[in-house]
């Protein structure tokens, strides 16, 4: 299946503009250790009163005033080294560099702030406009779903304004509890459409299809139909790519059936201590069914008893980095986490520790649906009846 998304940039694209970009930041400070030199060797007869006037001026163009300002400070303070190194003071000349690098470096902190300002207020426009497209395909999970209490969680990458393409839903179904948490690859609008191809596909096959793979056989085909309508996408849009999926299944029985696409695998949370479930028959995310020999399996069960934990995620948590380069270490945090709060506090939780292990800066987007086993008395009235003429729409 060909994808909805546009390929990566080249491999280090990414690593070269971050490189070139440090570069110019450290020009201004070249300058200045440059005028410095002049000035301390015999080469002070050179007039270097216009470089050291241009360092604040560069400054502004690729830090914010911080930047700026520290370049203005590292200016004036040459100056003043110089100009007492080669006894300059008393002169006009040093007096009207003084006053020239103080008018260019007020006039660059001005400008400096003024920019990031502007940036800062167009950036938080363009994210409450993706906050709000993502919100009318993403909902917030219900808090009881069946012989389930529940609660998700979604946050959106601490750099950039695009939409994600993490996906999550829960449904009650005639068949028990059913969840998805996926990842489109990449991000912007084409990975919303994705999203809501996937989700639309999802929402209607689970209340009619019995069989946990089917649903999921609807959600790749509904995608297959979506790339197949002429003029859709570009053609530059129509790459290699995939959408990575993961459905649970909570029936009334004490288990939880999955079905996985090439997603990260759940972690059941049993008497406080956290193992992944990982799949015995590993299956290629939806759009690379080429690279499997046979796709006919059956839905994995495991022992889901009351006061077991079940945390779905997306990539976004385990792949979350410090500064040491070190990643999330997801089991340890969820073990650490008190069994007896509530599944919206235990994301909270969870949230928060995640933003102390990246002090704040998420390098991707993060969805997660925490599901807690009630008891069979805890189970107050019956699942959904049918629903009639056939499909339902959750």
């Amino acid at each position: 299946m060909m994808s909805l998304l546009r390929s990566p940039p080249p491999p280090g694209a990414g690593r070269r503009s971050r490189v070139l970009f440090t570069l110019m930041q450290c020009v201004p400070f070249l300058i200045a250790l440059a005028v410095l030199v002049i000035e301390l060797t015999p080469a002070h007869f050179i007039y270097t009163g216009p470089f050291l006037t241009a360092v604040p001026a560069l400054a502004a163009v690729t830090m914010g005033p911080k930047g700026t300002t520290a370049a203005a400070v590292l200016a004036l303070a040459i100056s003043a080294i110089t100009a007492t190194y080669n006894g300059a003071w008393g002169t006009l000349q040093v007096y009207t560099n003084f006053l020239a690098l103080f008018l260019v470096s007020a006039a660059s902190f001005i400008t400096s702030s003024a920019v990031q300002t502007r940036r800062q207020r167009e950036l938080d426009q363009v994210r409450r406009i993706a906050v709000a497209a993502q919100e009318v395909v993403l909902r917030p999970v219900p808090a009881r779903l069946g012989p389930v209490l529940t609660g998700s969680l979604s946050l959106a990458a601490g750099t950039g304004a695009q939409v994600g393409g993490d996906l999550y839903e829960a449904v009650q179904t005639r068949y028990g509890v059913r969840m998805i948490v996926g990842d489109v690859r990449g991000k912007g609008l084409t990975a919303v459409r994705a999203v809501a191809v996937a989700l639309g596909a999802f929402r209607e096959a689970v209340h009619y299809e019995d069989d946990l793979v089917e649903v999921m056989n609807h959600c790749a085909a509904a995608l297959r139909r979506e790339i197949a309508t002429p003029g859709a996408y570009d053609q530059d849009v129509l790459l290699e790519g995939f959408v990575t999926a993961l459905i649970a299944q909570v029936p009334d029985e004490p288990v939880v059936q999955l079905v996985n696409r090439g997603h990260p695998p759940p972690l059941l949370l049993h008497l406080g201590s956290a193992t992944a479930l990982m799949p015995l028959s590993p299956l290629p995310p939806l759009g690379l069914e080429d690279l499997a020999t046979d796709l006919s399996v059956k839905p994995e069960s495991y022992p889901f008893v009351p006061g077991d934990r079940l945390l779905l995620y997306t990539d976004g948590v385990i792949e979350a980095r410090n500064h040491d380069g070190e990643f999330f270490a997801l089991s340890e945090a969820v073990e650490g986490i008190d069994a007896a709060t509530a599944p919206s506090e235990f994301l909270e939780r969870l949230h928060q520790a995640l933003i102390r292990h990246n002090e704040g800066d998420l390098a991707d987007d993060v969805a997660m649906i925490l599901a807690d086993r009630l008891s069979g008395e805890s189970v107050v009235g019956s699942m959904p009846k049918p629903p009639s003429g056939g499909a339902g729409v959750g």
